[in-house]
């Protein structure tokens, strides 16, 4: 059994297609037209034969109250690995998004920081 691919709620896919890739710097790999939306994947190019990252519409309601409502918590939806967290922060930052948790460390955990992707999810990254 292998994870091949996961999933992140949204609520535009173009609009975070754009994110994922001009911001973020992941690599479409996907785009099928599926009804009114589209199954649409990005990619690390860090990583070969890396896990798909779908971007998947948010238009089931009970999926909409609970992305709200992690978000409203302060809960990352997921968590990306980074090499250098405070290389990230710094370009990420210079690109326009936000951090509502800068870069921080504990004894007990990696380095991580929280960021909006403007398309209703707070995301984590960290250095291992």
């Amino acid at each position: 059994m292998r994870i091949e691919l996961s999933s992140v709620l949204v609520d535009n896919q173009e609009k975070a297609l754009r994110f994922y890739t001009d911001i973020l710097g992941f690599v479409k790999k996907t785009d099928i037209p599926v009804g009114k939306f589209r199954w649409l994947t990005v990619i690390s190019p860090e990583q070969e034969g890396c896990v798909e990252l779908l971007l998947e519409p948010n238009e089931n309601s009970a999926a909409k109250t609970f992305q709200a409502a992690i978000f409203e918590q302060g809960i990352p939806y997921t968590a990306f690995a980074v090499d250098d967290i405070q290389h990230e922060y710094d370009r990420l930052t210079k690109r326009g998004v936000t951090f509502p948790t800068k870069p921080t460390s504990s004894p007990t955990s990696p380095t991580l920081a929280i960021f909006d992707d403007t398309c209703g999810n707070l995301i984590q990254i960290y250095q291992p």
